[in-house]
């Protein structure tokens, strides 16, 4: 899921079902550009959200917080939700990706996933890649004159959102049919890495294909190393707080192609049985040796990753779903299930883009398969939601189609999700957003704790003050130690989540008009770890 463009699915006229697949192509999302490779559809327990705090109390009541990660893909590479276009200034740009925080903020999410390196180029001055040309609106890697990764870290941090660092490892570039350089090493920035080691180069599909790019060879070990390098970059220098990969390795299959490898097969993948196992192998390194990276770096730093929604069919293998679509294993060399049952990710986030009762890949069927497939380990399951497929044909046109599909995770004990993408949550089409919205988001959540990150819970805050105002009723506290701040107020038999914050002051814009309340307030480590509440303070009705 690379990007959150315009789905890859029918549409009711030939011309525009190929503009769309070929757009698919150029980002990559595994989100719509691989739902119609399954097929063309024509269109438990309860509750399994954690509940913080255990058995603290606020002037006597138990405190309760969800833990459920919340949160959206915003992509970048064709423009599709950020920046809106190439070459915009500064200011505008920094106003539009605020306005998408901002949005996050308004539905309850906690976390947002930005992609910073869509194909081999970078959000961030890197030594690695050139300037991203969907920022700058240029292809000579010129420097635009700020930090966006700065920027983007410091003001989702501002908000209290976690910022994921979304990477493609090896793309190079873009299809021509969507502006790319296609398979054009010439047309490449004059910096980029491809043009300084054309060995590694990849051409796929062949270059008189519609499509045609270029890619990092996963086969050959210094290419590798190096894409490991140009991310590591990112998370080194900047205080991000996970580092994600969508579906992207090895590319979906085209007919009658094969990916030109043998030189290198040749070369590195004697000691394997066939190439297939071989290309296996060459993603599991990449994935097995991030994680290890990014632990020896920053041991709070999050890895996860996207898959594609089947590893594979139960009629391949037993372990596999009841399903009988595109296999990852199989078919993109991704054995997702193998980097789970390694503990090689801290989370990881399925693409299940179909519908409840789809035959050839039931939302229902799969779901269940990931929680088994998770059980266990300390890998954390989120889903991925298909918002963009609402108001498609079918099942689709239904808006309660995605409030289903978040009831029934619940029920399997899914830990969050994450919406692809930030401009359909933004569209709200047919009301599908809000009316989720309202039934699983409508309080604040925390981001669920994650038992082999670091834990330093932080020592009870001290509120200082809190009082009304015109814009309801604010706090104040001090604390020591905490990355950010969950604040509760008392209503009825319990204390519940009402806000959180990164800063030592917050305003209850929700609070009740009509009598007396009390607040307390904790805090929380960089991993989630909540410490001990705060003594209450109440502030009388007015």
């Amino acid at each position: 899921m690379s990007a959150a463009a315009p789905p890859v699915h029918r549409r009711r006229t030939r011309t525009l079902v190929a503009v769309i697949t070929t757009l698919a192509m150029a980002v990559g999302v595994g989100a719509w550009s691989l739902r119609d490779r399954v097929v063309d559809d024509g269109g438990a327990r309860e509750p399994a959200i954690g509940t913080a705090t255990g058995t603290a109390s606020c002037a006597g009541r138990p405190v309760r917080a969800p833990r459920e990660l919340r949160g959206m893909w915003i992509t970048t590479v064709n423009n599709i939700d950020w920046p809106s276009r190439r070459g915009l200034p500064a200011e505008t740009a920094k106003a539009e990706f605020r306005g998408w925080l901002d949005l996050a903020v308004r539905r309850n999410h906690n976390a947002v996933f930005v992609h910073v390196r869509p194909s081999g180029d970078a959000l961030w001055p890197s030594r690695y890649a050139p300037w991203s040309e969907w920022l700058t609106g240029r292809r000579d890697g010129r420097d635009p004159g700020w930090d966006p990764m700065e920027f983007m870290v410091a003001e989702a941090h501002a908000r209290n959102l976690e910022f994921h660092a979304w990477f493609n490892p090896y793309r190079g570039g873009q299809p021509a049919t969507v502006g790319g350089p296609g398979p054009r090493l010439d047309q490449l920035a004059p910096t980029h890495p491809l043009r300084q080691h054309p060995d590694w180069v990849v051409t796929y599909p062949s270059a008189d294909r519609p499509g045609s790019r270029l890619y990092f060879n996963p086969g050959i070990p210094e290419a590798r190393t190096f894409v490991e390098d140009s991310m590591l970059e990112a998370v080194q220098r900047y205080d991000v707080d996970g580092v994600h990969f969508d579906d992207f390795f090895y590319p979906y299959p085209e007919a009658g192609q094969d990916f030109p490898d043998d030189a290198a097969f040749a070369r590195y993948g004697r000691r394997f049985a066939d190439k297939h196992a071989w290309r296996r192998d060459n993603v599991n390194t990449l994935v097995r040796e991030m994680s290890e990276r990014i632990k020896a770096m920053k041991p709070w730093v999050k890895f996860g990753i996207s898959p594609f929604g089947i590893w594979r069919n139960k009629r391949t293998d037993p372990a596999g779903s009841a399903t009988t679509g595109l296999q990852s294993y199989d078919d993109i060399y991704a054995d997702t299930r193998l980097w789970v049952r390694e503990q090689w990710l801290d989370y990881v986030v399925p693409q299940l883009y179909w519908h409840i009762g789809f035959g050839k890949a039931d939302y229902a069927k799969l779901l269940p398969w990931w929680a088994a497939t998770v059980k266990g380990t300390r890998v954390q399951l989120y889903i991925g939601q298909a918002d963009y497929r609402v108001g498609e044909r079918g099942a689709w046109r239904d808006p309660a189609e995605l409030d289903r599909q978040l009831t029934l995770n619940r029920r399997y004990g899914v830990n969050g999700s994450v919406h692809f993408s930030a401009r359909q949550v933004r569209a709200d089409k047919l009301g599908a957003v809000s009316r989720y919205s309202r039934a699983h988001y409508a309080d604040p959540a925390l981001v669920p704790a994650m038992a082999q990150l670091p834990a330093a819970p932080p020592a009870a805050p001290a509120v200082a003050d809190v009082r009304r105002g015109t814009g309801g009723v604010a706090l104040t506290w001090r604390g020591d130690g905490a990355t950010s701040f969950a604040v509760y107020r008392v209503d009825g038999d319990v204390a519940r989540l009402v806000g959180t914050a990164r800063g030592t002051a917050w305003v209850d814009r929700t609070a009740p008009a009509d009598r007396s309340l009390s607040y307390c307030v904790s805090g929380l480590d960089r991993s989630g770890n909540e410490g001990r509440i705060s003594a209450p303070m109440s502030v009388p009705a007015p």
